[in-house]
């Protein structure tokens, strides 16, 4: 399946991503136009052919089994809710004041060093972007299910949860990547050292353990346990690498799914289980945070290339440097054959990361990336356009343009 995307891609060149619909546009009134009509339907055949990939990992990537009657939306589509429009991330933090305060409760420690490292990252300055997701999923499902707005604990634990597990994942990575910054301050093991480190990743992780116990829900238990799981399993993915080039953008995009999608995905699955009995919209909520979980990070993969480290608060190009192979370098290989070489030896000689950086720049591999995480945002859009509408429904929607349209 695999091979059957690297044949089609080879022969096809880059579109850009959707602008301010205008007419003809998908999502948007009046007749489109041949030129409209033309991409649109040259954006599905892209998208499906990523989806023949992903359908080898049915698990993992697994498409939505139920049939989706409402129309397409466009990322810059309008809100459809008839209410008045408001910042996703305000409407989230409705549900949210205290966020970092209640985590920290969670973290309750005498040592003052081991108390320190662990709260280090919980200081607010980090986007939030998961527990803003979650909280916005809990009420669109509430309101689906029983026209409720209301967030139960339950499901504002899972935001809290969801937060914990991946900022222990930020400690863990920072160590095992000899990681310097993060936010634009020292990481913990540059601070602390390795060990201490590790200690502190292990802490915050625990302690999300226990927080998700104190639910007393067998479901949601295995639900989020699978996101541990799959965090460790995407590490290994990461540290190896397939000979074969059709291979190795399956490997890339399940790798990516356990590292970041797998737990947006169940996180919003989770909130789903706890506010509604229908299996549908589960897997709706699922849907979305998988599609949104991998644009995310594919975006994160492009900033790494364009984005200056001021922007970033970390170094960028730092996936060369690790001798990591992302979206736009195994796009930019098709153009230059011989980063298949590099990539094979991890950029470890003398002149590889820039060489690589160079040919990534002159290539169409930022915008192939780029575009990749639009169609996964379309998709996102299209699951989450099933649930009644709401604000929260709306801001879900909202959220997926600005994953696309973020600088850092």
């Amino acid at each position: 399946m695999a091979a059957r995307w690297w044949r089609w891609r080879r022969g096809c060149s880059w579109r850009p991503a959707a602008r301010s619909p205008g007419p003809g546009s998908p999502g948007c009134a009046g007749p489109p136009g041949p030129r409209a009509a033309a991409d649109a339907r040259a954006q599905m055949s892209y998208f499906n052919l990523v989806k023949s990939i992903t359908f080898a990992f049915r698990n993992i990537y697994g498409l939505s089994r139920f049939h989706h009657t409402t129309p397409g939306v466009c990322c810059c589509s309008k809100i459809q809710s008839g209410e008045k429009y408001t910042d996703p991330f305000k409407l989230g933090w409705r549900d949210l004041k205290g966020l970092y305060e209640d985590i920290k409760k969670e973290l309750f420690i005498s040592t003052t060093e081991l108390k320190e490292m662990s709260e280090y990252y919980f200081d607010g300055k980090g986007k939030a972007l998961r527990p803003v997701i979650v909280v916005l999923m809990a009420r669109a499902c509430n309101v689906h299910h029983s026209n409720s707005r209301d967030v139960k604990a339950s499901q504002r634990s899972i935001a809290l949860i969801a937060e914990m597990i991946h900022t222990a994942t930020l400690v863990h990575d920072d160590v095992i990547d000899d990681a310097r910054s993060r936010r634009g301050k020292h990481t913990v093991n540059k601070i602390w050292g390795e060990k201490k480190a590790v200690l502190a990743g292990d802490l915050i992780l625990s302690a999300a353990s226990i927080a998700l116990a104190r639910i007393g829900n067998t479901t949601i238990i295995s639900i989020l346990t699978q996101v541990i799981e799959d965090l460790v399993r995407g590490e290994f993915l990461q540290l190896g690498s397939k000979e074969d080039e059709n291979e190795r953008f399956a490997h890339y995009l399940e790798k990516t799914f356990k590292k970041t999608a797998s737990l947006i995905a169940n996180s919003c699955k989770a909130v789903s289980v706890l506010g509604c009995p229908d299996p549908v919209v589960h897997e709706i909520a699922y849907q979305y945070g998988r599609n949104v979980g991998m644009a995310f990070q594919l975006i994160d993969d492009v900033l790494d290339f364009t984005a200056s480290s001021k922007q970033m608060g970390k170094p960028t190009s730092t996936d060369l440097k690790l001798g990591l192979a992302t979206g736009p370098v195994l796009f930019a290989c098709r153009q230059f054959p011989e980063m298949n070489a590099m990539i094979m030896r991890r950029f470890s000689l003398p002149g590889d990361v820039d060489r690589a950086r160079q040919c990534v720049l002159q290539s169409d591999g930022v915008q192939q990336t780029t575009y990749l995480a639009q169609q996964y945002c379309h998709e996102a859009i299209r699951e989450i356009s099933k649930l009644r509408p709401s604000p929260e429904r709306d801001a879900l929607i909202q959220l997926s343009e600005i994953v696309l349209t973020r600088e850092k």
